[in-house]
């Protein structure tokens, strides 16, 4: 192959790794929702970068191939011109890829750096410890203090609904009693891992009411696959209301 076919091509993967931090508003979420937690604030523009970049880097690659097929067929018997090596081509499809690699890398951990902070107590409205065990979660609600009627607890045969409310920054706090699990809520593009005697923290503000399916997705016994729950976005004064309402419950349960 030439090198004067192989110029525009190069320079254009060379372009490749900008793309990762240049997805608008404007680009399909691919799968996702803009706007639904704060999580997706962050994660969105690097899901469509990425691809993006995964997408030109497959149109260019399939061209070269694609090149020689059929512009440098075989055209008389004459035994092709071989060449050892070129230097410039070789160091090109080296430092392309690696290029590409640091950049969506750099992009990541800025995202994640901003994803896994932990801000001060004080700007935090909700907390909510999230324990994961076989097969199923539980979720105390620290809004109604240290009384027990704040927690609820799944089965695999009733899976449980973590409320939560629209607009406020909660905290989770998740722990798991028996093997690992994974608190993933794919609407949220987030997913934190439960570990037995290790604590995981997480915050997040869920922006957009509605209803979002959550699930373990940490490969965690016999009965995994039932080890769903509900997220459930609702106004603040509905949250307040489910909440007091579960100490209602409790306190009626013990009188």
């Amino acid at each position: 192959m030439h090198l004067p076919h192989l110029k525009p091509s190069l320079g254009l993967v060379a372009l490749t790794p900008l793309l990762a931090g240049c997805a608008s508003s404007e680009v399909s979420g691919l799968g996702f929702e803009e706007g639904v937690s704060s999580v997706n604030d962050q994660s969105l523009s690097l899901w469509q970068g990425a691809w993006i970049a995964g997408a030109v880097v497959g149109v260019i690659t399939l061209i070269l191939i694609l090149w020689p097929v059929f512009f440098h067929r075989k055209k008389d018997e004459n035994f092709p011109k071989q060449t050892q090596y070129n230097i410039p081509v070789e160091i090109a499809y080296t430092l392309i890829p690696f290029l590409i690699v640091a950049v969506l890398f750099y992009f990541t951990v800025q995202r994640e750096s901003r994803i896994v902070k932990i801000s001060p107590d004080s700007q935090v409205s909700h907390f909510i410890d999230v324990v994961g065990f076989q097969w199923s979660w539980q979720f105390k609600y620290k809004d109604a203090g240290d009384f027990k009627s704040a927690t609820v607890t799944g089965s695999p045969a009733q899976p449980p609904t973590l409320y939560l409310p629209q607009g406020q920054k909660v905290r989770f706090t998740l722990d798991a009693n028996d093997v690992v699990h994974g608190f993933w809520i794919p609407a949220f593009m987030i997913q934190m891992q439960n570990l037995p005697g290790v604590t995981n923290q997480l915050e997040f503000t869920a922006n957009k009411l509605g209803t979002y399916p959550g699930r373990c997705n940490i490969l965690c016994g016999r009965n995994h696959a039932q080890m769903l729950f509900t997220v459930k976005v609702v106004t603040l004064a509905e949250y307040q209301s489910y909440i007091e309402g579960l100490v209602a419950e409790e306190k009626a349960a013990i009188a």
